[in-house]
């Protein structure tokens, strides 16, 4: 298999890393030409994870991404779901065909309030048995520093998803493979709007007894929405403790990598989402995915209102200590 991965932020260099160790050639595009050229000279990305180094001989890098698609089999996305249509507005629309997509956005496109197999679908006539997303607790800044971490690899065609898993594990990366490719997603999706809310909860100051209580009682709303979302057949039964659902929310709810928890943090503490957005200068996917999530539940009508009132303080200017206050009235 031939990869390519698109995007250049943290977790796209980690992916770069994971892949050129297990000795895998890569075609990586890089939006900006002077990051291209930092790479190539020095072998480290300046901006992200600088402390990972690259075996350039393993690389190819262009800022065309027209390029990096041709010449790869398997297409890994990992740009902020934000930044999803920018990137693609020079592909035809056959771009895609015969390869294999694996998504690595852990978000909704905003506006369209769209996965990301949806957008590809329409725009691209991607099919879903060529789809898979890669998901779990699994933050860039570890990987880097390898320590142990697990993904899994969601797809309806799940012996191609073993397949691509297989070129991803390493000794300091564990892989496993799932046919929930909604349910996953949603699951990425939802667990950045906890973790943002988390995040509110430790500025306000709130103590570990409360965060443990918040935690786990989002984790039952996420279960809601997720088993409404992915129509579940009740004859199916999907383990919603495993890592890629529970564990990729509480490592970010917990983790002080993440930029959901440091974003929530930020606000808790009286800033305005204006300048926590600039004071962070990364992408934190819960600030959109809370409205996209809010936008489509009006069509599902599940009950969550720990994200009703998460969306209320972000996007309705409910103070965050009021909101606080109402969501310390629902749990149990």
């Amino acid at each position: 298999m031939q990869f390519g991965i698109i995007g250049s932020g943290s977790w796209a260099t980690a992916l770069v890393k994971i892949l050129t160790d297990n000795q895998h050639h890569v075609n990586w595009w890089v939006r900006n030409a002077d990051t291209i050229g930092y790479i190539r000279q020095r072998s480290h990305n300046p901006h992200y994870i600088s402390a990972v180094y690259f075996d350039n001989k393993l690389l190819t890098l262009s800022d065309s991404i027209i390029y990096a698609v041709e010449q790869s089999d398997v297409l890994v996305i990992a740009v902020p779901s934000a930044y999803v249509h920018d990137a693609f507005s020079t592909l035809n629309t056959d771009a895609f065909q015969n390869k294999k997509i694996v998504s690595a956005i852990k978000g909704i496109l905003p506006g369209s309030n769209q996965l990301v197999n949806e957008y590809l679908s329409l725009e691209f006539n991607v099919e879903l048995h060529n789809y898979f997303a890669v998901m779990g607790p699994c933050h860039a800044e570890e990987i880097a520093a390898e320590k142990l971490s697990y993904l899994t690899f969601a797809g309806v065609d799940e012996e191609m998803g073993g397949e691509i898993a297989s070129h991803f594990h390493t000794e300091y990366l564990n892989t496993a493979v799932s046919h929930d490719i909604m349910g996953v997603q949603y699951a990425a999706i939802l667990k950045n709007i906890y973790a943002l809310g988390a995040g509110i909860a430790h500025g306000l100051e709130y103590g570990d007894n409360f965060l443990s209580v918040y935690i786990a009682n989002s984790a039952n709303e996420m279960v809601r929405f997720l088993r409404k979302a992915r129509l579940d057949d009740e004859k199916e039964t999907i383990n919603y403790t495993a890592s890629v659902y529970l564990g990729d929310l509480l490592v970010t709810c917990y983790s002080l990598y993440s930029r959901n928890r440091t974003f929530g943090n930020m606000i808790g503490k009286g800033y305005s989402v204006k300048a926590a957005l600039l004071e962070l200068n990364m992408v934190a996917e819960g600030y959109n995915a809370s409205k996209c999530i809010h936008t489509i539940n009006q069509e599902l009508r599940v009950n969550i209102p720990i994200a009703d009132i998460i969306y209320g303080i972000l996007w309705e200017h409910l103070p965050a200590a009021e909101g606080f206050k109402k969501i310390e009235t629902l749990l149990v």
